[in-house]
């Protein structure tokens, strides 16, 4: 046996369809809304590139950098912090920045690092270290001034946070063709 629905209840079938078709509209909406995982660290595989040279940054020691460009679907790798300050503090450099990562070597290991990631921002770094990173010299990233200073204290090299490290600090020049090792 069927109750039947008490008046207030029944609503006109122009109310009904309304609320159904903003209802759909809702959900459709909100399935086109996804968190914006894009703009976190990626991690490196064996065959990420560094953008400005093209080596194959697991191969070498050292600190590894990113950039996420606003727009861009994939971010940039650098194969050494050196080389993403370099660009980064270039004055002609007009791309918009939507995230720069670096690795944190209180966290992962000089010789062969692996994840890590952290906003470089926040980060401090050893500029003038006798260590050598893909490129030769590389400006060595923490998350800790407390780590970044140890280091500095066993391998030369001072302290700065990502604010103050400048564009002469990070010269292209003194790498590669000045490496002895090459």
């Amino acid at each position: 046996m069927k109750l039947p629905l008490p008046h207030t209840l029944r609503l006109p079938p122009l109310v009904v369809h309304t609320a159904t078709l903003l209802l759909v509209a809702g959900l459709l909406a909100a399935c086109g809304k996804t968190d914006d995982t894009s703009a976190g660290p990626k991690d490196i595989a064996k065959e990420t590139a560094c953008a400005l040279d093209g080596m194959f940054l697991a191969d070498y020691p050292g600190p590894k950098a990113q950039i996420l460009y606003d727009g861009a679907p994939e971010p940039e790798f650098f194969c050494d912090t050196m080389e993403m300050f370099s660009l980064y503090l270039k004055p002609e450099q007009a791309r918009k920045v939507k995230g720069i990562y670096v690795q944190d070597l209180d966290k992962t290991p000089w010789d062969a690092p692996k994840g890590a990631w952290i906003d470089a921002r926040g980060a401090f770094y050893v500029v003038g270290s006798k260590k050598r990173g893909a490129m030769g010299p590389t400006i060595p990233s923490f998350g800790s001034r407390d780590g970044a200073q140890k280091f500095a204290d066993a391998n030369g090299g001072k302290v700065y946070p990502f604010a103050e490290v400048t564009a002469d600090m990070a010269r292209l020049d003194g790498g590669a063709l000045h490496d002895q090792r090459m």
